[in-house]
């Protein structure tokens, strides 16, 4: 895995100031690329990379040329089908001098153009710029697993792995975009492509970026397109497990050590039975839990661990947040606060003494219905609609006056499914998917209330692919939302980040576009037989793993938040969250967070996801304002 960036003039020539603080731009990158760096210009573009060595260790340095060194190329990723490309890129007449996935990349372009990305099956982010037309192409690949960020800078296109790169350049303008605090303080993260600063975009996943004649352009070229396709009574199971099997071989390719993140869950238990049926017994495997049993699976992980005999690391962590949250915080370059960022951290960083690659179980719960505390609601309450006017309005009106107090009996908690049953199913969706509610994100920002979720800026955005989805089954298109929305906004940013923080490649055998391509062609009555969470998976699973972990209750990868916030950090969350001027002051109603404070504290509500995204705001907003260890400044927010 590695760190890209560079700038490209639009028109005429670079600044000569931009293309001097190329190193700097580079040498900030330093963590995703430990091993190596480089660097290109002429006078009309500027390349860096830093580099963590896996394939080619030897030949792969980048930036890398063709031949004649009239096309240069930086890339971030691994391409898994390289060696197909290769064979048929020779066939065609080009010469290669090195066995690594980048060159295979740079000539694929001088082949195909832009559609060389049709021929590539991987994660990526790359930029090739062609010298003899002044063009510059830059693709993410299809699902978001790797970075690109972008901006038009002193008029010139600057893009990076991480926003921290683009610091560095003369022309940085760190005004912020406030129109992106309702996303961040609803949902726990901002949605591309927007970010927390004006200028500053998002590549978006399954998109490419192009340079030319003094413009840039920007297009989609991957989505899923089949859905419920697949006909009755197809071999699903085995066609799915053929599918894994071929995708976690292909993900085995390294010249550096390898292995797995191990959680007590299905996914990565079947990600390791995959490994271990190629590479045999002592596959490496780590895993990381909290003292708390609510946040801890390294029983189930120690189960499926003993099966197949692999080399099991695992720890108990008690994270001394004032050890490790500046870090945390400065990785995302923006306010990011899903918790599970914390042990996600941990599980890296332990994975790194041992490894240098890690195979991860990401992604099956957003292609196979895993999130059942969300979906099987979003189903029952479309089925309650079915109803009709009189019975929803009554059902609406009754969650409307329904006791929220934390301390009912789950079972009992019923007031957002019955309000949900007023609405329709992507506003319900929605709704669902804010972990802190809009009325109350807004009573933050000192906004009156909406009665109507469509007046909320997020909204439209959110449910955007949920209503361009055209599966009949609300629960395909809240999966192929929660594909599009939550997956490569929350879940592949916190992993990218957190594992870059030491130098650690993650792989994402389940995120295959092949992978996710079967599980939505394949209607909900075979992938959710009677509401039935993950049934393909754990098929496939019950083949494959121990009996006693498919009985176990799903956990999922989270922090002990509430404690943190109530007991072990009280003190630390008070002071930074309410500090004369600091972010949460200048752009929140402090009347408001101590309202949330007080309630949270009392029992009587619980805010710890919100509190928690305040806490990191706060932080974020100390970690802009900061000398970084080079003496330069970090952020330059205004």
């Amino acid at each position: 895995m590695c760190g890209i960036c560079g700038i490209v003039a639009l028109d005429g020539v670079l600044d000569p100031r931009m293309t001097a603080a190329l190193p700097a731009m580079t040498a900030a990158l330093a963590h995703r690329g430990p091993d190596d760096s480089g660097t290109f210009h002429d006078p009309h573009a500027a390349f860096g990379h830093r580099r963590l060595s896996i394939i080619d260790r030897a030949g792969g340095s980048q930036p890398m040329s063709n031949e004649d060194g009239t096309a240069w190329i930086v890339f971030n990723g691994e391409i898994y089908n390289h060696r197909l490309l290769r064979k048929t890129l020779i066939d065609r007449g080009h010469r290669f001098r090195t066995t690594s996935d980048t060159e295979a990349i740079l000539h694929g372009y001088e082949e195909f153009g832009p559609a060389v990305i049709d021929h590539l099956e991987g994660m990526f982010a790359f930029a090739v710029y062609d010298a003899r037309s002044r063009e510059t192409f830059i693709a993410r690949d299809r699902l978001g697993k790797k970075p690109l960020f972008y901006a038009v800078l002193g008029g010139a296109l600057h893009f990076a792995s991480e926003i921290k790169a683009l610091y560095r350049s003369p022309a940085w303008d760190g005004m912020l975009d406030l129109t992106s605090l309702e996303d961040y303080l609803s949902l726990g993260y901002i949605l591309a492509p927007q970010t927390i600063y004006r200028h500053v975009r998002k590549l978006e996943p399954g998109c490419w970026l192009r340079v030319s004649r003094g413009r840039y352009e920007c297009r989609q070229y991957w989505d899923v397109s089949e859905f419920d396709g697949a006909p009755h009574g197809s071999k699903t199971v085995d066609d799915l497990e053929r599918l894994l099997r071929e995708a976690v071989s292909e993900r085995l390719e390294s010249e550096v050590p390898l292995g797995a993140f191990l959680s007590g869950g299905i996914d990565s238990g079947l990600v390791v039975s995959f490994m271990a049926e190629a590479l045999g017994p002592h596959v490496v495997t780590t895993s990381v839990g909290f003292g708390a049993p609510a946040h801890n699976e390294l029983e189930a992980a120690g189960i499926t661990a003993r099966h197949f005999n692999t080399r099991h690391h695992a720890e108990v962590i008690e994270p001394n947040l004032d050890d490790v949250l500046d870090r945390i915080v400065g990785a995302f370059d923006e306010p990011f606060a899903d918790p599970s960022a914390v042990p996600t951290y941990y599980v890296s960083a332990m994975a790194r003494r041992f490894v240098t690659v890690a195979l991860s179980g990401d992604g099956g719960d957003e292609t196979f219905g895993g999130y059942s505390f969300r979906y099987l609601p979003h189903a029952a309450e479309e089925f309650a609609r079915g109803f009709g006017g009189p019975v929803r309005r009554t059902l609406a009106w009754l969650g409307a006056r329904w006791p929220r107090s934390p301390r009912l009996p789950q079972i009992l908690r019923l007031a957002t499914l019955l309000e949900n049953v007023g609405r329709d199913s992507a506003g319900a969706y929605y709704f669902d998917l804010c972990s802190t509610k809009p009325n109350v994100v807004r009573s933050l920002m000192g906004l009156p209330p909406v009665s109507d979720l469509s007046q909320t800026r997020t909204y439209a955005l959110v449910t955007d692919p949920y209503r361009r989805c055209p599966s009949k089954s609300v629960l395909q298109r809240a999966m192929y939302t929660d594909l599009k929305i939550y997956l490569p906004n929350d879940v592949l940013v916190k992993v990218d980040r957190m594992s870059m923080q030491h130098g650690l490649e993650v792989r994402c055998p389940l995120l295959d576009r092949r992978v996710v391509e079967l599980g939505f062609r394949t209607p909900i009555r075979e992938k959710m037989p009677r509401l039935r969470p993950k049934h393909l998976l754990r098929a496939i699973a019950a083949k494959r793993l121990p009996p006693r972990l498919l009985r176990l209750p799903k956990h999922g990868f989270s922090a002990p938040t509430g404690d943190w916030l109530t007991q072990t950090y009280a003190a630390r969350f008070t002071d930074d969250v309410f500090r004369r001027g600091g972010a949460v002051a200048a752009l929140l109603d402090m009347r408001r967070v101590n309202k949330m404070v007080q309630d949270h504290r009392a029992g009587l509500a619980d805010h710890s996801w919100g509190l928690w995204a305040i806490w990191m705001l706060a932080r974020w907003d100390q970690a802009s304002r900061q000398p970084d260890k080079s003496g330069e400044v970090a952020v330059a927010a205004s």
